[in-house]
């Protein structure tokens, strides 16, 4: 225990509080002037906004996919189940380059798209796309685990008691699966916050448009204006710490409902 206390207030919190600290030397008047500037709010709607669509996107999808996995034998689903760490050995910056030249407007997909009026690369939807694939594993290597330990007697009783498919799935194997699925999407959601690799490729950096609070204060730090930079950190930082908790709410009211009679 003593390890392992030490070791988290030194890779953890003594980060932290440094990044708080630095962040405090404004003062609240100056403080208040970094975080809530024009450029810095349009970087929290551009990552907050392609963080929840990603989000959205990966929540069904992810979801689909760990079904698949865990219920159905194909030819080649373990090079499929190996593939969905993909995310996790790559670096982020490879991952940028080769989204944003396959969704260039020259590119394999970027071309047809192009086609049709769709423009991904350097745009919003880019963003989410590059957040997206690489938060899609956490969706689906938190619900893999219980999806695997779902006992079948359970839907084999609810289909002996004349419960169609679609009845057992959203009334007995859903609500099952609810605390890992808020826990994968809270996970996802987090990472897509601080992604910053994948996306500043793919992302084209424009101020007000397709700039993410991440490459913000990588400005300001540039800059040399640390300050300023560790006070927009910890607005994402909040706002990491305020979806973390209510996820853990919902997951202690969700296995309260599982219990209940």
């Amino acid at each position: 225990m003593g390890i392992t206390l030490f070791y988290a207030a030194l890779i953890i919190c003594l980060p932290l509080a440094t990044l708080i600290l630095v962040g405090a030397r404004l003062g609240p008047a100056d403080y208040w002037a970094v975080v809530s500037s024009p450029r810095a709010l349009a970087s929290y709607r551009v990552t907050l906004g392609a963080a929840a669509l990603a989000t959205v996107f990966n929540t069904f999808y992810g979801f689909a996919l760990a079904w698949v996995l865990v219920r159905y034998e194909f030819p080649g689903r373990r090079i499929l189940d190996a593939i969905v760490d993909l995310p996790f050995a790559l670096p982020t910056a490879v991952a940028g380059v080769a989204l944003t030249a396959i969704f260039a407007k020259n590119g394999w997909f970027g071309e047809p798209l192009g086609a049709l009026g769709i423009t991904v690369a350097y745009t919003p939807i880019g963003i989410a796309l590059a957040m997206a694939f690489t938060s899609l594993p956490f969706i689906v290597r938190t619900l893999q685990p219980v999806m695997e330990e779902l006992d079948g007697e359970i839907e084999e009783a609810a289909k002996t008691l004349g419960a169609n498919k679609v009845t057992i799935f959203f009334r007995v194997v859903l609500p099952i699966l609810v605390p890992a699925l808020l826990a994968g999407v809270s996970l996802a959601f987090a990472r897509c916050l601080g992604e910053f690799g994948a996306v500043i490729f793919i992302a084209g950096n424009q101020p007000y448009n397709t700039e993410i609070t991440a490459l913000l204060a990588f400005i300001r730090i540039e800059e040399y204006d640390y300050p300023a930079a560790a006070a927009i950190a910890t607005v994402m930082l909040g706002t990491a710490f305020v979806l973390l908790i209510t996820t853990n709410a919902l997951q202690a009211y969700a296995r309260r409902h599982e219990i209940a009679p």
